[in-house]
C-alpha cells in the first residue's frame, strides 16, 4: 500500500468517484426536469455502490494477500448463493449444496493462498465435477440427472473457479516486490469494468444497433464505446503492469472482450430463470452476479495470459 505508484492510482480513482459524485448532485439540482426521479435515483445508487466496492477492495489490498484472498471468497460466497437460488433444485442436491459451501469453495482459495497452481488449476474441473457426478449417481436420483449434475457443476466453476483465478493473479513471479500483483490485480479489475461501465454509457447515449437478444439493453454502439475506452485506459495505465504500453492495451482489449462474452451467458442465465436480476444485495446494481459477470470470465483467460506470456 505504500507503493506510491500504486498510491497515485487510487488517488485517481477516489478523484474520479468524488467527480462522479458531484456531477450527480449537479444533475440532480439543476437539471431534474429533463431527468427522470427514476434515473436520478438509479444513478445516486449506482455511485453510491461503487464508493462501498472501492472501499473495501481498498481496505482488502490494505490488509494484503490474504485479505484480498478472504474478499473474493466472499464475493464466491454470495455469487454462489445467488445462483444457486436460480437451480430447480431436489432434496439429493442438499448435500452436495452444503458441501459445495463448506468443502468446495474454501479448499479452492485456501490452494490460492498456498500458491499452489499445480492443484488450484484442477481442483473444482478435475476432481470436484467427477466426485459430484458419482455422488449424485449413488443417490440413485436419476430423473433429470444430467441436467442437474450439469447446473450444479456449472454453478461451481462459474462462481468459485472462474473467480478465483482474479487474486490468483497475487500468486504469479511478477518482477519486483508484492505490490507489482496488487497493481495488476487493480489494473485488471479497473480495465473489465471500465468496459462494463462504458458500454452502458455509450449504448444509453449513441445505442441503435441491438447487439443481440439475450441482453436487449446492450448495444453495438456500447460494445464498440466499451471496449475502445477499456483498451485505451489499459495502454495508459501501463505502469501498473507488467506489460508494455501496447500489450497492456491488448491484454485490456481481450479482458473487455471476454467479459463482454460472460454479460451475455449471464444475461442468457437470467432470461432463462425468468429474473431481472440475481439479487438485490448492490444498489442500482442489482446481485453480485449483476455486477461481477463479466469479471468471472475474464478473470481466468487473463490470468492465464499473463502467467504464461509475463510471469517468471
Amino acid at each position: 500500500m505504500f507503493d506510491p505508484e500504486l498510491l497515485m492510482f487510487l488517488k485517481w480513482i477516489i478523484g474520479f468517484l468524488t467527480a462522479s459524485t458531484l456531477t450527480a448532485f449537479s444533475i440532480a439540482k439543476f437539471a431534474s426536469k429533463k431527468v427522470s426521479t427514476q434515473t436520478l435515483s438509479n444513478l445516486k445508487s449506482r455511485i453510491t455502490t461503487w464508493w462501498m466496492i472501492v472501499a473495501i477492495f481498498i481496505l482488502s489490498t490494505y490488509l494484503g494477500r490474504m485479505g484480498t484472498i478472504v474478499l473474493f471468497a466472499g464475493v464466491s460466497f454470495l455469487a454462489l448463493r445467488e445462483v444457486f437460488s436460480l437451480l430447480k433444485t431436489r432434496r439429493s442436491d442438499y448435500i452436495v449444496l452444503v458441501f459445495s459451501f463448506l468443502a468446495v469453495l474454501p479448499i479452492q482459495y485456501i490452494l490460492v493462498a498456498m500458491k499452489w497452481y499445480g492443484l488450484f488449476a484442477i481442483f473444482i474441473p478435475v476432481f470436484i465435477v467427477s466426485i459430484i457426478a458419482i455422488w449424485k449417481a449413488c443417490a440413485g436420483d436419476n430423473e433429470k440427472f444430467f441436467e442437474s449434475v450439469a447446473s450444479i457443476e456449472w454453478c461451481l466453476i462459474l462462481c468459485i473457479y472462474f473467480v478465483s483465478h482474479a487474486p490468483a493473479l497475487l500468486m504469479l513471479d511478477l518482477a519486483g516486490n508484492v505490490n507489482e500483483n496488487f497493481k495488476l490485480l487493480w489494473f485488471f479489475v479497473l480495465v473489465v469494468q471500465i468496459n462494463d461501465v462504458c458500454q452502458y454509457i455509450f449504448g444509453k447515449l449513441f445505442g441503435k444497433t441491438k447487439l443481440n437478444k439475450v441482453s436487449p439493453n446492450k448495444t453495438v454502439e456500447g460494445l464498440i464505446g466499451g471496449l475502445s475506452c477499456s483498451t485505451i485506459i489499459g495502454f495508459l495505465l501501463y505502469w501498473l503492469t507488467p506489460f508494455t504500453n501496447f500489450e497492456a492495451a491488448l491484454m485490456a482489449l481481450i479482458a473487455g472482450l471476454a467479459g463482454t462474452g460472460g454479460g451475455l451467458v449471464l444475461s442468457a442465465i437470467k432470461r432463462d430463470a425468468g429474473v431481472k436480476d440475481y439479487g438485490t444485495i448492490l444498489p442500482g446494481h442489482g446481485g453480485i452476479m449483476d455486477r461481477f459477470d463479466s469479471l468471472c470470465f475474464a478473470a481466468p483467460v487473463f490470468f492465464h495470459l499473463t502467467r504464461y506470456f509475463f510471469a517468471g
